[in-house]
């Protein structure tokens, strides 16, 4: 049985809402993060990445400003990867 998709919506910098497919969530040192496929763009292969933080029973996608938390779960899933 196929699992059903989870589509995520964002808002952009632009105030264009973008719709994700949420492909996986990972956890970096007790941090929820979402990796997310653009479904608009399904040529693309890019991942983007999200932190998770939940308020009350919603899920809030955050963007991750810190270049080093970036870095730090980005290696995160290239290592995920190679196994």
């Amino acid at each position: 049985m196929a699992e059903e998709e989870q589509i995520i919506e964002t808002v952009d910098e632009n105030g264009n809402v973008v719709k994700f497919e949420l492909f996986d969530i990972v956890e970096v040192d007790e941090q929820e993060y979402a990796l997310l496929l653009p479904v608009e763009d399904e040529e693309s292969d890019e991942v983007v990445l999200m932190r998770l933080t939940k308020d009350g029973e919603e899920y809030l996608f955050e963007t991750i400003d810190d270049d080093e938390e970036f870095e730090k779960v980005a290696n995160y899933v290239e290592s995920m990867d190679e196994e």
